[in-house]
């Protein structure tokens, strides 16, 4: 009796999929909060050994260098996280000292290197981030972290998830022209001999091609015929192009205030909706209809947010447009993936002439899922909190509160 198998291994295959994608979705928020750093620190301990001590590091020397190089591990991690981050660190240097157990989860030693001749003990790390911690403690140093809740600022945001709609493109204009021209010239005399005679040659240089010709023919007791002859022909033409005219398509982004929302509330910002301070002239509709043919605001569209934002007395507003490109099979998961391209600003409105105090992008972030549908999802969640977070930041190190 044979047994089909088919229907097992179809099955064995969905499921691997699904355990999969669930891996894949579990794991990110938990990368997210913990990231992984490498530093190095050198120190020397001349200073510290006796006339007759043992030339070696001891336990405190290496327990200091081990903390230092601790320490340049986070330094490398905001250095790779931007400008803006980096700036972050020097305000909870200290705080990092104090208490390194809350910010750093566990350290591993990748090498160390005691040099008796030069008195210098050297070790490198691997540490693991809190980085929950680490923005807490940049969020709490900030200006709008210390101001008191009556005194926060008040905040906005517009953000568009679209995707291409339509594409038209448009063939190469190509016009081309040719001008020729000829010349002949001959005489006739009497002649008693008879002799011939021809002579040919061309020459070519920048789309100008040139050929010329003569001949000579004398006849005994006849007439003498010579005639010459020139002509010219000349090429050249242009070629037209025209850029891809593009139109966009408005994603639901209802799921993605909740982030922006979150985010820019643990940065420590009274958030509103743009939703709940619209007025006659500030339509989010408006804002959409633009990121529909675009990437840029109308001079009506930015004078409506500006005028809606000072009635409402809300400082800042941050506006921006999350790009959902095409899905494509993950090389690695087998699972469908998809890219989110962010750019963002937040536009300070308190001036007479309103202007961007903090700009990020084009960045992109990927999301990947069983199917089209969760991957530009997972996609759309992780572009809106990495941006909001990266706005913060950078507000934070501006001082705006």
């Amino acid at each position: 009796m044979q047994i089909n198998r088919h229907p097992i291994r179809h099955l064995c295959r969905s499921f691997l999929i699904l355990l999969m994608a669930a891996l894949a979705l579990s794991a990110q928020p938990a990368l997210a909060q913990i990231q992984q750093a490498r530093g190095q620190y050198s120190l020397s301990y001349k200073e510290s050994v006796g006339v007759f001590d043992r030339t070696e590091a001891s336990p405190a020397i290496k327990q200091k260098a081990r903390q230092e190089a601790a320490l340049k591990a986070v330094e490398s991690y905001y250095a790779e996280a931007g400008q803006s981050e980096s700036a972050n660190f020097d305000a909870i240097r200290a705080k990092i000292l104090e208490n390194q157990d809350r910010y750093i989860l566990d350290t591993t030693v990748l090498s160390e290197t005691d040099d008796p001749k030069e008195m210098r003990y050297t070790i490198a790390v691997r540490v693991s981030l809190n980085v929950a911690n680490l923005r807490n403690a940049v969020q709490a140093s900030s200006a709008v972290g210390k101001a008191a809740q009556g005194e926060k600022s008040a905040m906005s945001f517009v953000f568009v998830s679209r995707q291409v709609d339509s594409a038209k493109s448009y063939d190469d204009r190509v016009y081309k022209r040719q001008d020729e021209g000829a010349q002949f010239s001959g005489s006739a005399t009497a002649k008693e001999s008879y002799k011939e005679s021809t002579n040919e040659g061309e020459s070519v240089g920048k789309g100008r091609v040139r050929t010329q010709g003569a001949i000579s023919r004398e006849s005994r007791n006849g007439v003498d015929v010579s005639a010459k002859s020139t002509v010219t022909s000349e090429t050249g033409g242009s070629t037209t192009r025209k850029a891809t005219d593009t139109t966009w398509r408005v994603l639901p982004s209802a799921n993605l205030n909740q982030t922006f929302v979150a985010k820019f509330s643990q940065a420590g910002y009274d958030v509103i909706e743009a939703a709940m301070v619209e007025t006659a002239g500030f339509k989010i509709a408006a804002i959409e209809a633009d990121y529909k043919s675009g990437n840029d605001l109308q001079p009506q569209t930015l004078r409506a947010i500006a005028a809606g934002m000072k009635e409402h007395q809300i400082p800042y507003i941050a506006l921006g447009t999350l790009d959902v490109g095409l899905a494509e099979k993950d090389p690695q998961s087998g699972l469908q993936r998809v890219a989110v391209t962010v750019n963002a600003k937040v536009w300070d409105v308190t001036k007479p002439i309103p202007r961007t105090r903090v700009a990020v992008g084009p960045v992109a972030y990927a999301g990947v899922g069983p199917t089209e549908e969760e991957a530009r999802g997972n996609a759309l969640k992780a572009a809106a909190s990495n941006a909001a977070q990266e706005l913060s930041s950078r507000m934070a190190t501006m001082g705006l509160q």
